[in-house]
Protein backbone atom coordinates (compact mmCIF):
# COMPACT_ATOMS: atom_id res chain seq x y z
CA UNK A 1 0.00 0.00 0.00
CA UNK A 2 0.94 3.48 -0.44
CA UNK A 3 1.76 5.76 2.61
CA UNK A 4 -1.75 7.52 1.39
CA UNK A 5 -3.37 4.22 1.11
CA UNK A 6 -2.14 3.02 4.77
CA UNK A 7 -3.48 6.13 6.19
CA UNK A 8 -7.33 5.41 5.04
CA UNK A 9 -6.98 2.21 6.49
CA UNK A 10 -5.94 3.60 9.80
CA UNK A 11 -8.38 5.77 9.52
CA UNK A 12 -11.26 2.84 8.56
CA UNK A 13 -10.31 0.54 11.46
CA UNK A 14 -10.13 3.68 14.31
CA UNK A 15 -13.77 4.58 13.10
CA UNK A 16 -14.56 0.81 13.24
CA UNK A 17 -13.53 0.86 16.97
CA UNK A 18 -14.07 4.17 17.99
CA UNK A 19 -15.44 3.70 21.78
CA UNK A 20 -13.23 0.13 22.69
CA UNK A 21 -9.43 0.43 22.52
CA UNK A 22 -7.96 -2.53 21.31
CA UNK A 23 -4.76 -2.58 22.88
CA UNK A 24 -5.11 -4.80 26.05
CA UNK A 25 -1.89 -3.85 27.61
CA UNK A 26 -2.78 -0.65 30.22
CA UNK A 27 0.58 0.91 30.14
CA UNK A 28 0.93 1.11 26.68
CA UNK A 29 -2.74 2.42 26.05
CA UNK A 30 -2.27 4.94 28.98
CA UNK A 31 0.61 6.13 27.17
CA UNK A 32 -0.78 6.26 24.26
CA UNK A 33 -3.84 8.68 25.36
CA UNK A 34 -1.66 11.07 27.66
CA UNK A 35 0.29 11.80 24.58
CA UNK A 36 -2.76 12.39 22.18
CA UNK A 37 -4.53 14.28 25.03
CA UNK A 38 -1.47 16.19 25.97
CA UNK A 39 -2.37 19.91 24.66
CA UNK A 40 0.05 21.36 26.01
CA UNK A 41 2.67 20.38 23.20
CA UNK A 42 1.45 18.75 19.97
CA UNK A 43 4.32 17.75 18.90
CA UNK A 44 4.52 14.44 20.76
CA UNK A 45 1.16 12.61 18.60
CA UNK A 46 3.16 14.33 15.39
CA UNK A 47 6.09 12.61 15.94
CA UNK A 48 4.64 9.59 16.82
CA UNK A 49 2.23 9.78 13.38
CA UNK A 50 5.10 9.99 11.08
CA UNK A 51 7.57 7.06 12.58
CA UNK A 52 4.61 4.85 12.69
CA UNK A 53 3.74 5.92 8.95
CA UNK A 54 7.24 5.56 7.93
CA UNK A 55 7.51 1.89 9.71
CA UNK A 56 4.36 0.34 8.15
CA UNK A 57 5.77 2.10 4.62
CA UNK A 58 9.26 0.48 5.08
CA UNK A 59 8.71 -2.48 7.46
CA UNK A 60 12.49 -2.49 7.84
CA UNK A 61 13.15 0.65 9.04
CA UNK A 62 13.93 1.54 12.95
CA UNK A 63 10.47 3.68 13.90
CA UNK A 64 13.43 5.04 16.71
CA UNK A 65 15.80 6.56 13.53
CA UNK A 66 13.27 9.21 11.60
CA UNK A 67 16.76 11.21 10.46
CA UNK A 68 18.51 10.09 7.32
CA UNK A 69 21.32 12.01 9.05
CA UNK A 70 21.84 8.62 11.53
CA UNK A 71 22.41 6.93 8.58
CA UNK A 72 22.56 2.97 7.97
CA UNK A 73 19.61 1.11 5.94
CA UNK A 74 17.11 1.12 8.85
CA UNK A 75 16.95 5.09 9.24
CA UNK A 76 13.80 7.08 7.56
CA UNK A 77 13.14 11.02 7.10
CA UNK A 78 10.40 11.67 9.05
CA UNK A 79 10.15 14.79 7.99
CA UNK A 80 9.10 13.62 4.88
CA UNK A 81 6.11 11.49 6.27
CA UNK A 82 5.04 13.94 8.24
CA UNK A 83 4.98 17.00 5.56
CA UNK A 84 4.10 15.09 2.39
CA UNK A 85 1.33 12.71 4.06
CA UNK A 86 0.16 13.87 7.66
CA UNK A 87 -0.70 17.77 6.77
CA UNK A 88 -3.11 16.62 4.70
CA UNK A 89 -4.59 14.13 6.13
CA UNK A 90 -4.66 15.64 9.30
CA UNK A 91 -6.76 18.79 7.68
CA UNK A 92 -9.09 16.46 5.41
CA UNK A 93 -10.03 14.79 8.99
CA UNK A 94 -10.04 17.64 11.55
CA UNK A 95 -7.68 16.16 13.46
CA UNK A 96 -6.44 17.96 16.77
CA UNK A 97 -3.10 17.96 15.87
CA UNK A 98 -0.67 20.92 15.13
CA UNK A 99 -0.50 22.00 11.20
CA UNK A 100 2.83 22.17 11.35
CA UNK A 101 5.72 19.46 11.15
CA UNK A 102 7.03 18.02 14.52
CA UNK A 103 10.31 18.21 13.03
CA UNK A 104 10.86 21.93 12.91
CA UNK A 105 10.22 22.18 16.42
CA UNK A 106 13.52 22.84 18.82
CA UNK A 107 13.40 19.88 20.69
CA UNK A 108 12.99 17.96 17.25
CA UNK A 109 15.37 19.67 14.81
CA UNK A 110 18.86 18.57 14.21
CA UNK A 111 19.25 15.30 15.65
CA UNK A 112 21.02 12.70 14.36
CA UNK A 113 21.01 9.40 16.94
CA UNK A 114 17.96 7.24 17.42
CA UNK A 115 15.39 8.39 19.64
CA UNK A 116 16.08 5.65 22.12
CA UNK A 117 14.50 5.69 26.28
CA UNK A 118 17.88 6.90 27.29
CA UNK A 119 18.12 9.66 25.70
CA UNK A 120 16.44 12.73 26.94
CA UNK A 121 15.02 15.15 25.14
CA UNK A 122 14.96 19.02 26.01
CA UNK A 123 11.32 20.11 26.06
CA UNK A 124 8.46 20.36 28.34
CA UNK A 125 5.91 18.58 29.58
CA UNK A 126 9.29 16.61 29.88
CA UNK A 127 6.57 13.19 30.28
CA UNK A 128 5.45 13.55 26.80
CA UNK A 129 8.73 12.94 25.78
CA UNK A 130 9.25 10.07 27.37
CA UNK A 131 6.38 8.68 26.82
CA UNK A 132 6.49 9.22 22.89
CA UNK A 133 10.27 7.70 22.68
CA UNK A 134 8.52 4.68 24.77
CA UNK A 135 5.72 4.04 22.33
CA UNK A 136 8.75 4.12 19.45
CA UNK A 137 10.98 1.72 21.47
CA UNK A 138 7.32 -0.86 22.05
CA UNK A 139 7.08 -0.80 18.67
CA UNK A 140 11.17 -1.62 17.60
CA UNK A 141 10.94 -3.90 20.31
CA UNK A 142 7.72 -5.90 18.87
CA UNK A 143 5.95 -5.15 22.31
CA UNK A 144 2.82 -4.02 19.67
CA UNK A 145 2.54 -3.44 16.27
CA UNK A 146 2.91 -0.04 14.58
CA UNK A 147 -0.50 -0.52 13.04
CA UNK A 148 -2.34 -1.24 16.06
CA UNK A 149 -0.52 1.20 18.29
CA UNK A 150 -1.43 3.82 15.18
CA UNK A 151 -4.92 2.73 15.30
CA UNK A 152 -5.06 3.71 19.16
CA UNK A 153 -3.69 7.33 18.20
CA UNK A 154 -6.02 7.98 15.84
CA UNK A 155 -8.86 6.67 17.49
CA UNK A 156 -8.03 8.72 20.21
CA UNK A 157 -7.93 11.78 18.42
CA UNK A 158 -11.29 10.84 16.58
CA UNK A 159 -12.87 10.85 19.91
CA UNK A 160 -11.17 14.27 20.75
CA UNK A 161 -12.07 15.93 18.05
CA UNK A 162 -15.54 14.92 18.41
CA UNK A 163 -15.61 15.84 22.06
CA UNK A 164 -14.38 19.08 21.05
CA UNK A 165 -17.30 19.88 18.46
CA UNK A 166 -20.17 18.43 21.09
CA UNK A 167 -18.95 20.98 23.40
CA UNK A 168 -18.57 23.60 20.56
CA UNK A 169 -22.17 23.16 19.10
CA UNK A 170 -23.36 22.92 22.42
CA UNK A 171 -22.11 26.14 23.35
CA UNK A 172 -23.24 27.71 20.24
CA UNK A 173 -26.71 26.25 20.46
CA UNK A 174 -26.69 28.17 23.82
CA UNK A 175 -26.24 31.78 22.03
CA UNK A 176 -28.61 30.66 19.51
CA UNK A 177 -31.01 30.60 22.52
CA UNK A 178 -30.65 33.84 22.61
CA UNK A 179 -31.01 35.01 19.79
CA UNK A 180 -34.41 38.29 19.57
CA UNK A 181 -33.33 39.46 23.02
CA UNK A 182 -31.71 42.97 23.05
CA UNK A 183 -28.71 43.58 21.74
CA UNK A 184 -25.02 43.81 23.86
CA UNK A 185 -24.44 47.28 23.98
CA UNK A 186 -20.83 48.77 22.36
CA UNK A 187 -19.91 48.98 25.79
CA UNK A 188 -20.75 45.07 27.16
CA UNK A 189 -19.04 44.48 24.07
CA UNK A 190 -16.12 46.53 24.65
CA UNK A 191 -15.83 44.95 28.19
CA UNK A 192 -16.36 41.09 26.60
CA UNK A 193 -13.69 41.20 24.47
CA UNK A 194 -11.37 43.34 27.03
CA UNK A 195 -12.16 39.79 29.16
CA UNK A 196 -11.05 37.80 25.94
CA UNK A 197 -8.31 39.39 25.65
CA UNK A 198 -6.83 39.39 29.00
CA UNK A 199 -6.87 35.60 29.00
CA UNK A 200 -3.21 33.72 28.86
CA UNK A 201 -2.01 33.26 25.26
CA UNK A 202 -4.42 35.77 23.64
CA UNK A 203 -1.58 37.39 21.25
CA UNK A 204 -3.52 36.63 18.24
CA UNK A 205 -6.92 38.24 19.54
CA UNK A 206 -5.52 41.61 19.09
CA UNK A 207 -5.36 41.15 15.04
CA UNK A 208 -9.16 39.81 15.06
CA UNK A 209 -10.09 42.63 16.94
CA UNK A 210 -9.10 44.83 14.23
CA UNK A 211 -9.67 42.22 11.26
CA UNK A 212 -13.79 42.10 12.41
CA UNK A 213 -13.77 45.61 12.68
CA UNK A 214 -13.02 45.85 8.59
CA UNK A 215 -15.00 42.57 8.28
CA UNK A 216 -18.09 43.63 9.41
CA UNK A 217 -18.12 47.47 8.10
CA UNK A 218 -16.50 46.92 4.71
CA UNK A 219 -19.31 48.27 2.78
CA UNK A 220 -19.59 51.79 4.57
CA UNK A 221 -15.59 51.81 4.94
CA UNK A 222 -15.22 50.83 1.05
CA UNK A 223 -12.59 49.06 2.37
CA UNK A 224 -11.47 45.04 3.01
CA UNK A 225 -8.76 43.59 4.98
CA UNK A 226 -6.92 40.82 2.86
CA UNK A 227 -6.54 37.29 4.47
CA UNK A 228 -4.65 37.20 7.27
CA UNK A 229 -1.44 35.10 7.48
CA UNK A 230 -0.78 32.54 9.79
CA UNK A 231 -0.35 33.26 13.13
CA UNK A 232 3.75 32.50 13.30
CA UNK A 233 4.39 33.65 9.77
CA UNK A 234 7.13 36.07 9.72
CA UNK A 235 6.69 38.94 7.24
CA UNK A 236 9.87 39.11 5.51
CA UNK A 237 8.47 34.91 4.64
CA UNK A 238 4.72 36.24 3.20
CA UNK A 239 6.41 39.73 2.10
CA UNK A 240 3.52 41.45 4.28
CA UNK A 241 3.65 45.05 5.35
CA UNK A 242 1.93 44.23 8.78
CA UNK A 243 -0.79 41.69 10.81
CA UNK A 244 -3.66 43.18 8.93
CA UNK A 245 -3.53 44.88 5.46
CA UNK A 246 -6.48 46.91 4.00
CA UNK A 247 -7.20 47.81 1.00
CA UNK A 248 -9.90 49.44 -1.62
CA UNK A 249 -13.13 47.34 -1.83
CA UNK A 250 -12.11 47.60 -5.85
CA UNK A 251 -8.18 47.52 -5.68
CA UNK A 252 -6.05 44.95 -4.27
CA UNK A 253 -3.13 47.78 -3.25
CA UNK A 254 -2.76 48.24 0.63
CA UNK A 255 -3.42 51.68 1.42
CA UNK A 256 -3.56 50.95 5.54
CA UNK A 257 -1.25 48.46 7.31
CA UNK A 258 -1.51 47.34 10.85
CA UNK A 259 0.85 45.86 13.16
CA UNK A 260 0.12 44.66 16.46
CA UNK A 261 2.13 44.57 20.16
CA UNK A 262 1.35 42.61 23.02
CA UNK A 263 4.17 44.91 24.53
CA UNK A 264 5.15 48.49 23.96
CA UNK A 265 6.20 49.49 21.29
CA UNK A 266 9.25 51.44 20.62
CA UNK A 267 11.57 53.38 18.63
CA UNK A 268 12.92 50.48 17.03
CA UNK A 269 8.98 49.51 16.08
CA UNK A 270 9.19 52.95 14.54
CA UNK A 271 12.20 52.19 12.41
CA UNK A 272 11.55 48.98 11.25
CA UNK A 273 8.04 50.22 10.39
CA UNK A 274 9.52 52.90 7.99
CA UNK A 275 12.30 50.65 6.45
CA UNK A 276 9.17 48.28 5.37
CA UNK A 277 7.34 51.46 4.43
CA UNK A 278 10.16 52.62 1.88
CA UNK A 279 10.20 49.24 0.27
CA UNK A 280 5.93 49.18 -0.18
CA UNK A 281 5.21 49.69 -4.00
CA UNK A 282 2.92 51.16 -4.42
CA UNK A 283 3.09 53.64 -1.45
CA UNK A 284 0.67 53.06 1.95
CA UNK A 285 -1.26 56.05 3.43
CA UNK A 286 -1.25 55.23 6.70
CA UNK A 287 1.15 52.06 9.18
CA UNK A 288 -0.84 51.99 12.42
CA UNK A 289 0.54 50.24 15.61
CA UNK A 290 -2.37 48.79 17.65
CA UNK A 291 -0.66 47.64 21.56
CA UNK A 292 -2.43 46.26 24.40
CA UNK A 293 0.08 47.55 26.54
CA UNK A 294 1.16 51.65 27.44
CA UNK A 295 1.74 54.16 24.74
CA UNK A 296 4.90 55.93 25.37
CA UNK A 297 4.10 59.76 24.62
CA UNK A 298 7.83 60.64 23.45
CA UNK A 299 7.38 57.30 21.18
CA UNK A 300 4.20 58.79 19.39
CA UNK A 301 5.77 62.06 18.66
CA UNK A 302 9.11 59.96 17.04
CA UNK A 303 6.32 58.12 14.59
CA UNK A 304 4.79 61.25 13.96
CA UNK A 305 8.05 63.12 12.78
CA UNK A 306 7.98 60.53 9.84
CA UNK A 307 5.26 62.17 8.08
CA UNK A 308 7.34 64.29 5.97
CA UNK A 309 10.19 62.01 5.88
CA UNK A 310 8.18 59.51 4.36
CA UNK A 311 6.54 62.19 1.81
CA UNK A 312 2.60 61.65 3.42
CA UNK A 313 2.75 58.28 5.61
CA UNK A 314 1.31 58.62 8.69
CA UNK A 315 2.55 56.37 11.79
CA UNK A 316 0.56 56.12 14.46
CA UNK A 317 -0.01 54.15 17.54
CA UNK A 318 -3.37 53.56 18.96
CA UNK A 319 -4.83 51.52 22.05
CA UNK A 320 -6.28 48.58 21.15
CA UNK A 321 -9.12 48.67 23.50
CA UNK A 322 -9.45 52.23 22.59
CA UNK A 323 -9.29 51.51 19.12
CA UNK A 324 -12.28 49.30 19.61
CA UNK A 325 -14.37 51.36 21.88
CA UNK A 326 -14.16 54.50 19.01
CA UNK A 327 -15.38 51.59 16.23
CA UNK A 328 -18.21 50.12 18.22
CA UNK A 329 -19.54 53.36 18.73
CA UNK A 330 -18.90 55.39 15.54
CA UNK A 331 -20.71 52.02 13.71
CA UNK A 332 -23.11 51.50 16.54
CA UNK A 333 -25.56 50.41 14.29
CA UNK A 334 -22.91 47.53 13.18
CA UNK A 335 -21.93 46.62 17.32
CA UNK A 336 -23.70 42.95 16.48
CA UNK A 337 -22.28 42.61 13.36
CA UNK A 338 -18.83 43.20 14.24
CA UNK A 339 -19.23 40.93 17.38
CA UNK A 340 -20.27 38.14 15.04
CA UNK A 341 -17.35 38.54 12.76
CA UNK A 342 -14.88 38.50 15.88
CA UNK A 343 -16.82 35.31 16.89
CA UNK A 344 -16.25 33.80 13.25
CA UNK A 345 -12.74 34.84 13.15
CA UNK A 346 -12.13 33.39 15.93
CA UNK A 347 -13.58 30.08 15.82
CA UNK A 348 -11.87 29.87 12.15
CA UNK A 349 -8.68 30.00 13.56
CA UNK A 350 -5.90 26.94 14.19
CA UNK A 351 -6.07 25.93 17.35
CA UNK A 352 -2.18 26.36 17.20
CA UNK A 353 -2.82 30.39 16.94
CA UNK A 354 -6.30 30.44 18.70
CA UNK A 355 -6.52 27.61 21.42
CA UNK A 356 -9.59 25.93 21.80
CA UNK A 357 -10.25 26.68 25.33
CA UNK A 358 -9.76 30.09 24.40
CA UNK A 359 -12.26 29.85 21.61
CA UNK A 360 -14.92 28.49 24.36
CA UNK A 361 -14.08 31.04 26.87
CA UNK A 362 -15.12 33.75 24.10
CA UNK A 363 -18.44 31.63 23.92
CA UNK A 364 -18.76 31.66 27.28
CA UNK A 365 -18.20 34.84 27.98
CA UNK A 366 -20.62 35.89 25.41
CA UNK A 367 -23.48 33.53 26.39
CA UNK A 368 -22.70 35.19 29.98
CA UNK A 369 -23.34 38.82 28.99
CA UNK A 370 -25.84 38.15 26.60
CA UNK A 371 -28.41 36.13 29.46
CA UNK A 372 -27.25 39.07 31.64
CA UNK A 373 -24.90 36.54 34.07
Amino acid sequence: MTPEEILQDIRARAEATLNDSAIADTAIRERVDYVCRCLSNRAGVRLLMACLLGKLDQPHVDPRKPYTEIGGRNSFSGRTYDERYLTKFINENRLPVNQTTAFLTPTLRNINRALTTDRELVGRPRELYQKTLELLEDVAKQRIAADVLFVEAMRVLMVMRDEKQARMNSLLNTLKHAEGALPLSSEAIVTLISQHLGCKNASRLPVLVVAAAYEAARAQLAERSLPLHAHNAADLQTGSLGDVEVCLLDDDAVVTAYEMKMKRVTRDDIDAAVTKIAKATPRIHNYLFVTTDVIDPSVTEYAASFYEKTEGVEIAILDCIGFLRHFLHLFHRLRTNYLNAYQTLVLNEPDSAVSQSLKEVFLTLRQAAESGE
